[in-house]
C-alpha cells in the first residue's frame, strides 16, 4: 500500500538535492541510505521520514534510484522481489548515469513504469537542469505528476533517450567544468591584484550574468561576444589568448570525454 509520495535510495549529493526539492512540494517523502546518519540528517534538515531500502520500495509511488551505475543492478536485484510483491501503482524513476531503460527492465524482468532522469548538482538550489525521458508504462498523468513533484529542482527537458546521454555530458558534467572556468577567471584577477574574495565573487556573477544574457536576450552567443570585443580593445585580446590556448576545443573534448566515460558506465 502506497503511504509516501516519493522516496530515495540513495541520499549523496545528486539523490539529495532532488530529495531537498521533492520536500518542498510533498511532506510524504521517505528516504533510505547506507549511511543512516546522513539519510538522518537530511531528513531532519527537510522533515521528511527515515526508512530502509526496502521500505522505500514497498511503500512509495515515485521510487527515486540514487545510486551509482556500478551498483544499480545489486539494488535492483535486492528490490526486485519486493516490488514483484506489490499490488498497487507505482514509478521507478532512475538516475544512474549511462543505464537505459531497457536494462533496467532486463534486470527487474518486468516492464515497470520507468522515468530516467539526467539531474545536476545546481538542482539543490532550484537552479538544475534535469533531463528526462520515460517507458511507454508511464502514463501521461503519471509524468506530469513527477514534473510538478520535482519543479523545485529547477528546468526540465523531456528527450529521447538515445539523447539522454549527451545531454548528461553537458548539463550533468558541465557544473565541475564551470566550477573550473570560475576558479580560473578568479585567479587570474588574484594575479592581478585583486584580493581572492572579490575576484570568486566578481567570476561567479559574471559567468551568472553571461548566462542569463545567453537565455534571455535571444542572440547567438558568439554575438554577444563580438558586442563586448571592441577594435583593439582589451577583451579580443583576452579572446585570442583562450583561442592560444584551444579553449574551445578543450571544453568540446572534456563533454566528449564525458559522454565516452557514460557510456562505458552504462555497460
Amino acid at each position: 500500500m502506497t503511504k509516501y509520495n516519493a522516496g530515495f535510495i540513495g541520499t549523496g549529493n545528486m539523490g539529495g538535492a532532488l530529495a531537498t526539492a521533492a520536500c518542498k512540494r510533498s511532506t510524504d517523502v521517505l528516504l533510505a541510505d547506507r549511511d543512516v546518519a546522513k539519510a538522518q540528517e537530511l531528513a531532519d534538515k527537510c522533515g521528511c521520514a527515515v526508512g530502509d531500502t526496502s521500505a522505500v520500495a514497498q511503500q512509495c509511488r515515485y521510487i527515486f534510484l540514487g545510486v551509482k551505475p556500478q551498483i544499480l543492478s545489486a539494488v535492483l536485484s535486492d528490490l526486485k522481489p519486493v516490488l514483484a510483491a506489490r499490488e498497487d501503482r507505482f514509478v521507478l524513476v532512475s538516475m544512474a548515469a549511462g543505464v537505459t531503460i531497457e536494462r533496467i527492465t532486463a534486470l527487474l524482468d518486468e516492464e515497470y513504469p520507468i522515468i530516467r532522469i539526467m539531474p545536476n548538482t545546481p538542482a539543490a538550489i532550484g537552479e538544475g537542469m534535469i533531463l528526462y525521458t520515460a517507458n511507454a508504462a508511464v502514463t501521461p498523468a503519471e509524468e506530469a505528476d513527477f514534473v510538478e513533484l520535482m519543479k523545485a529542482a529547477g528546468e526540465f527537458d523531456r528527450l529521447p533517450e538515445a539523447l539522454i546521454d549527451a545531454g548528461s555530458a553537458l548539463s550533468g558534467c558541465g557544473p565541475a567544468f564551470v566550477y573550473l572556468f570560475i576558479e580560473a577567471l578568479a585567479d587570474g584577477a588574484v594575479e592581478c591584484g585583486l584580493p581572492r574574495d572579490k575576484a570568486l565573487r566578481y567570476a561567479a556573477q559574471t559567468v551568472s550574468g553571461a548566462a542569463q544574457m545567453v537565455l534571455t536576450d535571444g542572440r547567438h552567443p558568439g554575438e554577444l561576444k563580438d558586442a563586448v570585443c571592441s577594435p583593439g580593445g582589451s577583451t579580443i585580446v583576452g579572446v585570442h589568448a583562450l583561442e592560444d590556448g584551444a579553449f574551445r576545443g578543450a571544453v568540446m573534448g572534456a563533454v566528449q570525454a564525458a559522454f565516452d566515460r557514460t557510456k562505458e558506465l552504462g555497460k
